[in-house]
């Protein structure tokens, strides 16, 4: 993490410089005993270490000199807001802050302490002035996927340019309505925004790149049925991490290249694990950046994580926007249709979600799943029983964990994951 050759932006973005220059200390050890740490690490990861290195520097860089050119920075917590539409309008799209237990104190000036600690890290974020990609963003969406985070936002738009994206809770005809006349709106906030009109050519192509980026992951996806594993869970998790700060193109082009040095270590028999290492299926919540503590608890205990049903993870790679639309109400409606496919916790009833987990289960061999939910996630915490039950009836060993950012438990948590291994193994 390079903290002086970016140092005059990080002070035009006025971030606070001696504390943002810890928090990288901190994250760039922690990622080096996390991740460089690993053995038989692919050479294709190494586009992603730089990735990592330069989050906060180069991409950043990158972002500022869009935005010289006129383009706009659109910032985002979830997968709900159509990416295709903010690139269809010449904006730029990037996830925001919010792996990290960082500035917790000021947050609960906003938010009750017993908020999940994804809510709390994005507030944190912003008002202890830690997180150079809140501070370029033009506009930041939100959207009402829990109860948390659409009070959150209520106290959030004092402090950032700010929409929020009204997600149904049910999928029925009406809620589709609603959904569509949200992306709808959307579409004119960034026309309105930009100063720029979305075409149907704009949108086509808007809708092809964002596919391209998607089908790259689902490849990945599809190359860790095999056993042994080509390629760590942790490895795996950051590169969807990091497809929420990339710039869309560049990230397709190396995962593609990647993949196809996966294909050459499956055709070899090799894997970063021996066969017959206990294969978990991660499931649950999403886990933005550096938020890495389960992932290395369970692959430093004997196991391997070959896929993620999460929002960092199939949940967004999975579905596809249609691309025969040719009309501007065909793409809007292929849009609408392929947002609403996501299994969010949010949805009730969302039975679609665990028929996608036993479908994962089977595909990926997975030996057990490992359910994951932030402290007080009230839809994920009630779906990790339902999980239960569906992994219990298709006898699929599966282990619930309820957890936050801290580095407290994690002896707590190596215990229950060991025993846990052992079981399946």
């Amino acid at each position: 993490m390079t903290t002086s050759a970016h140092q005059k932006m990080w002070e035009e973005l006025n971030l606070d410089i001696p504390a943002h220059d810890g928090l990288l200390a901190v994250l760039g050890k922690f990622y080096n005993d996390i991740y460089l740490s690993q053995s038989g690490r692919l050479k294709g990861m190494e586009y992603l270490d730089f990735v990592l290195s330069e989050v906060h520097g180069l991409r950043i860089k990158e972002l500022q000199d869009a935005k010289a050119a006129g383009r706009k920075i659109i910032g985002t917590f979830c997968v709900f807001v159509p990416e295709e539409l903010t690139l269809a309008a010449g904006a730029v799209h990037v996830g925001l802050c919010s792996g990290a237990e960082v500035g917790s104190d000021k947050a609960e000036q906003l938010v009750p302490r017993n908020t999940c600690a994804l809510i709390k890290s994005f507030i944190g974020f912003k008002l202890a002035r830690l997180c150079p990609f809140t501070e370029s963003c033009d506009l930041v969406i939100g959207e009402t996927t829990c109860d948390g985070k659409k009070k959150a936002y209520e106290a959030f738009a004092d402090h950032v340019n700010m929409e929020v994206l009204e997600v149904p809770q049910r999928k029925t005809a009406s809620d589709r309505a609603l959904w569509k006349s949200e992306v709808i709106r959307y579409k004119a906030v960034l026309e309105e925004l930009t100063g720029n009109t979305i075409t149907e050519e704009k949108l086509q192509a808007a809708i092809k790149l964002v596919n391209e980026k998607r089908r790259a992951l689902q490849r990945l996806n599809r190359l860790r049925h095999a056993d042994p594993a080509p390629i760590s869970g942790r490895d795996a998790l950051l590169i969807n991490q990091v497809s929420m700060y990339d710039d869309p193109v560049r990230f397709t082009q190396s995962i593609n290249t990647l993949c196809d040095q996966i294909e050459e270590r499956i055709a070899a028999g090799e894997g970063v694990v021996p066969a017959g290492t206990p294969r978990l299926l991660l499931s649950g919540c999403p886990m933005a950046v550096p938020n890495w503590k389960l992932p290395f608890i369970v692959e430093s205990s004997g196991a391997v994580i070959v896929g993620e049903e999460s929002c960092i993870g199939s949940r967004n790679t999975r579905d596809l926007v249609s691309e025969e639309a040719t009309s501007m109400d065909a793409m809007i409606d292929a849009l609408v249709d392929r947002y609403l496919q996501i299994d969010c916790a949010c949805f009730t009833p969302n039975d679609e979600r665990q028929d996608n987990l036993k479908t994962m289960v089977n595909d990926l061999k997975a030996d057990g799943v490992l359910h994951y939910s932030l402290m007080f996630c009230q839809p994920y915490e009630h779906e990790a029983l339902k999980t239960e039950k569906t992994m219990h009836q298709e006898q699929v060993p599966v282990l619930s964990i309820s957890t936050d950012y801290s580095m407290e438990d994690v002896e707590q948590l190596k215990t229950r994951i060991e025993a846990f291994i052992e079981m399946v193994s």
